[in-house]
Parts: structure tokens; C-alpha cells; sequence
């Protein structure tokens, strides 16, 4: 009886010390974020990031049809699927640039649509991680819709 009270007050110090370990990364985790110098502007971080980033997530899968006949390209080597997969990773690490510093045109449908870009790209990047073409050119549908809402709200005419 007495070695299964100890086993049981020691359970529950390792939880404890485990959740204030967790507690304390977050913290010092937070403190970073909090100390991050945002630099790029949002024109450089579409410029740089997300459309050549965006180019090669949606040129990935096709079907080309020429005099020369029907030919579907599809990212075919490791390597391939590993270039298309970091360029989803990019779009999403993109859409937390967006959200940071005087970049954050509001919090609002800014948010909303950065959130929504990166969720497309999860889909891009759950496809490459499965190697599954048609999975990678379903993703882009969600992609261009959510690059459509945005635009349509922060370029369009009466954008901000």
C-alpha cells in the first residue's frame, strides 16, 4: 500500500514539473516573438515568398496538351516532392509574416485570410508528405480563393 502511495505522489510531482517546464518554454518562446524586428514589407514578403512560392505549389501537377500529344507533369523524385513540399511550408510561414508588426492591416479579415492561406497550404503540404498528385491539385483551388479574398479586399478598388 505504501509503495503505490509513493508511486502515486511521484506520478503526480513529474506531471506537475512537466507542465511548469512546458509553461516556462512557452513563456521564454513568447519573449522572442515578442522581441522579433519585423523588416520586409508586405509587398516584399508577396515578392519573395509567396508568389514564387505559390508558383512552384501550383505549376507542381498539370496536364499539358500540345501537337506533341497529353503529358501530365507531377513532382516524380524525392527531391521533387521535397522542393514543392518546402514551398508549401514557405507559404505558411509567410501567412505568420503577414500577421506581424505594422504589417497587420487589421485583426480582423487580415487575420482571417493570412489563416486561410495557410490552411491551403497545409493541404499543398499534407499532399507532398503523402505524395499524392491529385491531393497537391485539389490544394490549389483553396490556394487561389484564399490569394482571390484577399486581394479582392486589400488591392482591389475601395481596398484600405
Amino acid at each position: 500500500m505504501r509503495t503505490t502511495h509513493w508511486l502515486g505522489l511521484l506520478a503526480v510531482a513529474l506531471f506537475v514539473a512537466s507542465v511548469a517546464l512546458f509553461v516556462r518554454g512557452r513563456a521564454a518562446n513568447a519573449r522572442i516573438a515578442e522581441n522579433a524586428v519585423p523588416i520586409a514589407t508586405v509587398k516584399q514578403i508577396m515578392d519573395g515568398i509567396v508568389m514564387p512560392a505559390a508558383a512552384q505549389v501550383f505549376g507542381a501537377v498539370a496536364t499539358v496538351a500540345d501537337a506533341n500529344g497529353v503529358e501530365d507533369h507531377r513532382p516524380r523524385s524525392e527531391a521533387e516532392w521535397a522542393l514543392v513540399g518546402a514551398n508549401a511550408a514557405a507559404l505558411i510561414e509567410a501567412g505568420n509574416l503577414l500577421m506581424m508588426g505594422d504589417r497587420l492591416k487589421d485583426t480582423d479579415q487580415w487575420v482571417t485570410r493570412s489563416r486561410a492561406m495557410m490552411d491551403a497550404a497545409r493541404i499543398a503540404l499534407r499532399a507532398t508528405e503523402a505524395r499524392d498528385p491529385e491531393a497537391l491539385f485539389n490544394s490549389g483551388e483553396a490556394l487561389t480563393l484564399s490569394c482571390d479574398m484577399c486581394h479582392t479586399r486589400y488591392q482591389g478598388p475601395g481596398s484600405e
